[in-house]
């Protein structure tokens, strides 16, 4: 009964400071190609989007523009990137630097517990390119990502890896609607497996291909007759 009464009593977490809430909700929209490739970003038009108030619209976009997400333009506008296929070799490059370090990382102290949530979450993502879901598979892809890095206890590499995601989450959604959900393939099973194992050779090789095929799917809509 005392248990039970302090559970209730319990407080619970605290809420987010606004500031925080707006950045992650801006953030979210870049991450998942809700804001397309070019498209302008004004604090006017995520205010209102957001139903927030300037100051920590402009808070938001300033700490996105400093991480690489928006770009700040010589005509003083804010914009969502736009990759170019030099871009792109030189984000395959650093991912394959550092989020293959990261899976090798983490497949060496991997628990049993992650490896099966891990599973679910791949078949979350499976469900959502079953149904043709592209803000489902998104949202999955991502989480099974992060869940993995988490794992690997690199603090420095796995801040690095969120900020190459936002610089082709935009990309990858236009993928998306360009191809169907249905054309994403992705080398997590053999990742799992490697997991499984703790096997960091492979899981380090099943990443890289991972990362490649990725990439090569924006490759092909950058191509001038992409």
């Amino acid at each position: 009964m005392v248990k039970n009464a302090a559970e209730k009593s319990a407080p619970s977490a605290p809420a987010l400071p606004v500031h925080e809430t707006v950045y992650q909700a801006l953030r979210a929209r870049v991450l998942f190609g809700e804001m397309t490739p070019g498209q302008a970003v004004t604090i006017q038009g995520i205010a209102a989007a957001l139903e927030a108030g300037m100051t920590p619209v402009r808070e938001a976009i300033r700490r996105l523009i400093s991480e690489g997400a928006l770009v700040f333009q010589d005509n003083r506008r804010v914009i969502v990137p736009v990759l170019t296929l030099d871009d792109l070799e030189q984000l395959v490059f650093v991912r394959k630097s550092i989020e293959v370090e990261l899976a090798r990382r983490a497949a060496r102290q991997i628990s049993p517990d992650l490896v099966q949530e891990l599973e679910q979450i791949d078949a979350a993502l499976d469900g959502a390119i079953s149904n043709g879901d592209v803000a489902g598979y998104l949202a999955q892809n991502h989480r099974f990502h992060t869940a993995l890095y988490a794992q690997a206890n690199a603090p420095v590499l796995t801040d690095q890896a969120e900020r190459l995601w936002l610089r082709f989450g935009p990309s990858l959604r236009v993928v998306c609607g360009r191809f169907g959900t249905q054309n994403l393939p992705d080398r997590h099973k053999e990742l799992l497996v490697a997991l499984s194992r703790r096997d960091p050779k492979a899981a380090a090789e099943a990443m890289a291909q991972d990362i490649d095929q990725g990439m090569e799917q924006i490759a092909a809509v950058l191509q001038p007759n992409g």
